[in-house]
C-alpha cells in the first residue's frame, strides 16, 4: 500500500503540472493574461484533471464505498464528496453551465492527500518494524553436524528436534537450544533487552537470534518454527499492535462524531453563503470543500494506532512483552504492586551474606577460602553458595561427610570442618555468645560454622540473595506513589528481612501457592488497582487474580497464559519499566488527542470563511496542507514516545 501511494502521488503531480499551467485562475494570478490560452485548452485541462480524479482519487472513492456499505462514514467520506463536488461541478462548467473551474485545486488537493496518506503508512510502517527486524535476526543458514562428524550448511527449516548445530564466533544462533560443547558469551539485546553479553557454558540455554561471542559452541536444538523463542515474540508483537485499546475506541467514536459535524458544517456552510451573504455558488462551494477537507478526521484516526505500534515496538526491543493492552493501559493506574519474593526479588538460590570472624587469628577471605575448599565435594545448596562467594578453589584431600551436619577435609595441611550450629551442641563445643549471630538468626538465614585444627575460627551465614536492581525498583515505585507488597511461602523472618533490607510498605509471610490469589484479593478488598508479579507457574492464580499480571524472568518460556504482560528477564526493574512506559503511552494519546480534535475545533470556522472580512480565506489545496500538517504533527509526536528510566 505504501507503494501503491507513492505511485498513485508522483502521476497525479505529474499530470498536475499542466493542470496548473492551463488555469485561467494561476495564469491571471502569475501576471500571464491570455497568452498560454489556445482553443481546447479546457478540454485538455478537463483529460489531465479526469484521470487525476480517477487514478489519484481511487483510494479515497474506493474508501467512501467500503466506510458508507459499513454504514461507519469516516475520513474517506469526507475526502471522496470533496473530490467528487470539485470535480463534477468543474465538469459541467467546461461543458457549458455558467460557473468556476476548481481543476487545479482538485489535482493539488489530490496530490497532498497522496502524499499525506503516504507519509502516513510510512510512519506506522515505521513504528511496527519491530517485526522485521524481530524476523531478520534469524541466519539463513544452519551448521548442522552429521552422523559422520561431518558438517552440512543447511536451510532453517529442515532443523528438527535434538539436531546438533555448530555456531561458530559472531554468528547468530540458527535456533533455541542447549550447549552441549564449547564456551562463549552471546549478546542477547535485540531479543531480550539485556545490554551486557551472557556468558554460556555446558547446559546453557541460548536463544535462536542472539549473536555468538568469541568462542565456537555445539548446541542441541530444542525448539524450532512456531515454538521457538523468537516466533513467540513476533506473535505477541502482532496481538499487540492489531488490538484496540480502550483509547481507540474512543478515539474512533471521535473520528465518526467529528466526521457528521464535517459534513454538516459544510452542508451549513454552502447554506449561509448562498441564502444569507447571497454569495455566487462557486465561492459558497469552495468553502464548503474546505471545510470537508480540512475537517478530515485524519490525525484523529492516527493518534492512537500509531502511539500503540511505537510503544509495542519499544517495549519488544526492551524485553517487555505485551499480551493484552487493556491490561497494559491499566497498569498507568496502579496503586498496589505485589512481588512474589523467592526468583522475583531475589535470585533464588543460597550466597553468602555476611561473615563473622570468632577468632582474629583468620581473615574473613581466608575463612570462606577455607570453607569453599571443604565444600567443593558437595552438591547441597548451602555448599554451591560458599564456592560461589569466591573466585579460586583450594585443593583440598581427605574429605569426609558428617551426614546431616557437615564436612570437613584437610586444607593446606589443616584439618578445616564446615559445621551446623546443631554439630556444636551435640559436641559441646562453646563459643562466645555474639550478638551478630543472635541477629542472622533473627533474619532467618542459615548460619554454618567453620573450624579450623579443632577451633572455632568464625561462622558464615547464607540467604537467598535480594538481587540488587530490587531496591532500585522499590524506590522508583514509591516515587511513582505505588505500594509495594510481597508474597512468600518462606517464614515470617525471612520475610520481615527481605522487606526491611527493600523498604516494602507491607508482606505476606508462609503463603502456601494455593492461597496467593487470596492475598491478591485481599489487597484488592482495600480499594486499591493491584498488579501480582511473579514467575509466571505457582503464581498463575495470584496472575490471574490482579488487575494487571506481570510474569517476570520467562526466559524463552514466553507463553505464559495467565499473565498480561510478560517480562523476559529476572529483572524487578523491568515491571517498573512497563508501568513508566504505559503512563508515556498514556500521555502520548492524550496530546494527540487534544491536537487532533483541538485543530479542528480552531479549522472549522476557518476554512468555512468566518476571517473572510479581513481577507483570510483558505482554496481547499490549503486545507489539505493543513489537513496533512496535523496528522504529521501527530505522527513525529508519537515517534518521539521513549521508556524513561
Amino acid at each position: 500500500m505504501v507503494a501503491d501511494f507513492r505511485k498513485r502521488f508522483w502521476i497525479s503531480l505529474a499530470l498536475t503540472v499542466p493542470i496548473i499551467i492551463l488555469s485561467p485562475m494561476i495564469q491571471n494570478f502569475l501576471g500571464l493574461g491570455e497568452s498560454l490560452r489556445f482553443i481546447g485548452d479546457l478540454f485538455i485541462s478537463f483529460l489531465f484533471s479526469t484521470i487525476v480524479f480517477f487514478y489519484g482519487g481511487w483510494p479515497f472513492l474506493k474508501g467512501l464505498y467500503d466506510e458508507l456499505s459499513k454504514k461507519n462514514p469516516g475520513m474517506m467520506t469526507l475526502i471522496a464528496l470533496a473530490i467528487s463536488v470539485a470535480y463534477f461541478y468543474s465538469s459541467v462548467v467546461v461543458f457549458g453551465v455558467t460557473g468556476k473551474i476548481f481543476f487545479w485545486e482538485l489535482a493539488t488537493l489530490i496530490d497532498i492527500m497522496l502524499l499525506g496518506h503516504w507519509i502516513e503508512m510510512k510512519s506506522v510502517m515505521g513504528a511496527s518494524r519491530a517485526l522485521e527486524e524481530l524476523a531478520k535476526l534469524m541466519p539463513s543458514e544452519a551448521h548442522k553436524l552429521m552422523e559422520d562428524g561431518s558438517v552440512q550448511d543447511v536451510p532453517l527449516d529442515e532443523l528438527y528436534l535434538g539436531d546438533r548445530v555448530l555456531i561458530k564466533p559472531g554468528e547468530k544462533i540458527p535456533a533455541d537450544g542447549k550447549v552441549v560443547e564449547g564456551k562463549t558469551s552471546v549478546n542477547e539485546a535485540m531479543i531480550t533487552g539485556e545490554s551486557k553479553p551472557v556468558s554460556k557454558k555446558e547446559e546453557a540455554k541460548v536463544i535462536g537470534g542472539s549473536i555468538n561471542g568469541e568462542g565456537s559452541i555445539t548446541i542441541s536444538v530444542e525448539k524450532t518454527g512456531k515454538d521457538s523463542f523468537l516466533s513467540q515474540v513476533i506473535d505477541l508483537v502482532q496481538q499487540a499492535q492489531e488490538s484496540k485499546s480502550k483509547t481507540q475506541d474512543l478515539a474512533n467514536r471521535a473520528a465518526f462524531w467529528l466526521t457528521i459535524i464535517a459534513i454538516v458544517s459544510g452542508a451549513v456552510t454552502m447554506f449561509v453563503w448562498l441564502a444569507l451573504v447571497h454569495q455566487d455558488f462557486a465561492f459558497a462551494l469552495e468553502r464548503t470543500v474546505t471545510v470537508m477537507v480540512i475537517t478530515c478526521p485524519h490525525a484523529l484516526g492516527l493518534a492512537i494506532p500509531l502511539v500503540v505500534a511505537v510503544s509495542t515496538a519499544i517495549s519488544a526491543r526492551n524485553g517487555l512483552l505485551i499480551r493484552d493492552r487493556a491490561a497494559f493501559e491499566a497498569s498507568r493506574n496502579l496503586q498496589a504492586i505485589i512481588f512474589d519474593k523467592t526468583g522475583t526479588l531475589t535470585e533464588g538460590k543460597f550466597g553468602v551474606t555476611d561473615t563473622v570472624i570468632l577468632d582474629d587469628k583468620l581473615e574473613e577471605s581466608k575463612l570462606l577460602a577455607y570453607a569453599a575448599a571443604v565444600e567443593q565435594n558437595s552438591e547441597h545448596p548451602i555448599a554451591k553458595g560458599i564456592m560461589n562467594s569466591v573466585e579460586k578453589l583450594i585443593k583440598v584431600t581427605d574429605f569426609k561427610s558428617i551426614p546431616g551436619k557437615g564436612a570437613k577435609g584437610k586444607v593446606e595441611g589443616k584439618e578445616v570442618m564446615v559445621v551446623s550450629p546443631g554439630y556444636l551442641r551435640e559436641n559441646n563445643i562453646e563459643f562466645q555468645q555474639n550478638g551478630k549471630i543472635d541477629k542472622l538468626n533473627a533474619q532467618g538465614k542459615t548460619v554454618v560454622f567453620v573450624l579450623v585444627d579443632g577451633e572455632l575460627q568464625g561462622a558464615i551465614a547464607l540467604a537467598d540473595i535480594i538481587r540488587p536492581e530490587s531496591k532500585k525498583a522499590i524506590a522508583r515505585l514509591k516515587e511513582m506513589g505505588i505500594q509495594t507488597m510481597m508474597l512468600t511461602g518462606d517464614n515470617r523472618q525471612v520475610a520481615e528481612y527481605v522487606a526491611k533490607e527493600l523498604g516494602l510498605d507491607d508482606y505476606f509471610a508462609e503463603v502456601l501457592p494455593n492461597e496467593k490469589a487470596d492475598k491478591v484479593k485481599e489487597v484488592q478488598s482495600r480499594g486499591l488497582i493491584v498488579a501480582m508479579t511473579g514467575d509466571g507457574v505457582n503464581d498463575a492464580p495470584a496472575l490471574a487474580q490482579a488487575d494487571v499480571g506481570i510474569a517476570i524472568g520467562a526466559g524463552t518460556d514466553v507463553a505464559v497464559e495467565t499473565a498480561d504482560i510478560v517480562l523476559v528477564r529476572s529483572n524487578p526493574e523491568d515491571a517498573v519499566d512497563i508501568i513508566a512506559l504505559a503512563k508515556a503511552t498514556y500521555r502520548k494519546m492524550v496530546q494527540n488527542l487534544i491536537w487532533a480534535t483541538g485543530y479542528n475545533a480552531f479549522a472549522i470556522p476557518l476554512a468555512a470563511g468566518a476571517l473572510s472580512v479581513y481577507g483570510i480565506i483558505l482554496n481547499p489545496a490549503m486545507g489539505a496542507v493543513l489537513m496533512s500538517l496535523s496528522t504529521v504533527i501527530v505522527a513525529i509526536n508519537a515517534r518521539i514516545l521513549k521508556v524513561k528510566k
